[in-house]
């Protein structure tokens, strides 16, 4: 950004402009007139703060001087974190985040500052700030390509997790660049992130790579809950806690085999699996959250037991699933997807299940922005439409068909779930001779779209 003035020159030309003083700019601005003075005579570098009210006084909107602040007091004087850091929270409050690259640019080849390019990382991701702590956590993983260190591991794992969202393709990008730092974490962070790593592959469907990663939590887990030689290293500054019992770890490694096992057709295996972290005699913690999580790794078993025979064609746990789901509502959308899709594999008959959840399917499909936004939620959402539109096209209800169709096509699309959208063009062609005119139209166009946003998601793949 190229500039003919400098702020201290805009400053002076507001004075002239308007007939003021530094005592007067002083009462306008609130800040001390001695202040001022050493400003206006270039004596002095600037605070953002200090900036932020002569920027206000102006009648310009907090930031417009940003870009030449970095230009003129960052990048020309000698750096210093205490006047750094505050511009960098002005910048994240404000969403400057050109600005931020431009200061991260300024500290680059400065490893000293990346211990505190770091801590502010994780202040702004613990804020929910994922997009500002992004950018940090890019700079210093640059700064430190070389060192192999656990901080750099660190910024990729925080990278990983800021990266995550609704599109399958970014997710998987992010899942496969992550991976390879997992082993450079300290023993907690590992848990943490094998876990986090494997629920992004199975909300991809990615089973191969779920079933590497769950094996890898199992025995890492197993490492630490049962080796009373080997206690976990603590962190140099603090004591890193896990978020849940260590147990918890080992346990959900069995259910993430299981659910590998149950996608693959092993269903005698998955069932072995349910078994294991349904008896948890093992598990020494009787503390109250400790107990909670046995009653849910219970529940969890109870009903992914009920799904696993259900995909075994046995459709006489269907009474006892539809009794569980309207006792656990919040379940409703994966047990739904569960359930129609074995109608279809099986050609089983649940109109009555339909009819008694109508109400609940009707509000699963209205597609409200910001509604679904947890990317296993959308995936699961894109392919409970699919079962239900191939369920009532099978049944020769076109119409009802059509419409889940047509609403599974434009969601698979929001989210660019490649294997939904797929299998939306596959039920189309299989019953184009029986689409009206109107839904063929909108079929069409809505394939266009589909086309136009991939052209656009490849070039954003290739200029990146």
């Amino acid at each position: 950004m190229n500039h003919t003035t400098t702020i201290r020159t805009e400053l002076l030309n507001f004075m002239k402009h308007n007939n003021l003083n530094i005592n007067q700019l002083s009462k306008v601005t609130g800040l001390n007139a001695g202040s001022i003075s050493t400003m206006v005579n270039g004596n002095r570098a600037l605070s953002v703060e200090q900036l932020d009210r002569i920027t206000t006084a102006m009648g310009y909107s907090k930031g417009y001087f940003y870009e030449q602040y970095i230009e003129e007091y960052l990048a020309q004087i000698a750096l210093n974190w205490r006047r750094i850091k505050p511009f960098l929270y002005r910048c994240a409050e404000l969403d400057k985040q050109e600005c931020i690259r431009q200061v991260i640019g300024l500290l680059l080849d400065k490893l000293m500052y990346s211990s505190c390019l770091f801590d502010l990382a994780e202040e702004f991701f613990k804020d929910g700030k994922y997009a500002i702590a992004a950018i940090l956590y890019e700079g210093v993983a640059l700064s430190e390509k070389s060192q192999h260190s656990e901080r750099l591991a660190l910024c990729q794992y925080r990278l990983f997790m800021a990266r995550q969202g609704d599109n399958q393709e970014q997710n998987y990008q992010a899942a496969i660049e992550f991976q390879p730092f997992i082993d450079r974490l300290d023993e907690i962070d590992q848990l943490e992130a094998l876990k986090d790593l494997a629920n992004t592959y199975r909300s991809l469907r990615r089973w191969d790579k779920v079933e590497i990663v769950a094996q890898k939590l199992e025995y890492k887990a197993k490492i630490q809950y049962f080796s009373k030689c080997k206690p976990i290293r603590k962190n140099k500054n603090k004591q890193k806690k896990l978020s849940k019992p260590l147990y918890v770890y080992v346990a959900y490694s069995y259910l993430l085999r299981g659910s590998v096992c149950e996608e693959w057709g092993e269903y005698k295996q998955a069932l072995q699996h349910i078994h294991a972290y349904t008896d948890l005699s093992w598990v020494k913690e009787t503390d109250e959250e400790s107990e909670r999580w046995k009653g849910l790794f219970k529940e969890w078993a109870q009903v992914n037991t009920y799904v696993t025979k259900l995909f075994s064609g046995d459709a006489s746990v269907l009474p006892d699933y539809v009794a569980y789901i309207e006792v656990n509502k919040e379940e409703i959308l994966l047990s739904l997807l569960n359930i129609i899709e074995a109608a279809n594999r099986f050609n089983f008959n649940v109109d009555d299940i339909l009819c008694k959840f109508n109400d609940e399917v009707k509000s699963l499909t209205e597609l409200k922005k910001g509604v679904y936004t947890q990317q296993t939620t959308s995936e699961r959402f894109s392919r409970l439409l699919n079962e239900l539109a191939e369920y009532y096209l099978l049944k020769e209800m076109y119409q009802k068909g059509f419409e889940f169709l047509i609403t599974g096509l434009k969601k698979s699309s929001i989210i660019n779930n490649k294997s939904c959208i797929i299998k939306c063009v596959g039920l189309f062609e299989r019953f184009r001779k029986v689409a009206s005119f109107e839904t063929t139209e909108t079929y069409q166009n809505l394939i266009n779209e589909v086309y136009e946003n991939e052209k656009k998601i490849r070039a954003t793949s290739f200029s990146g």
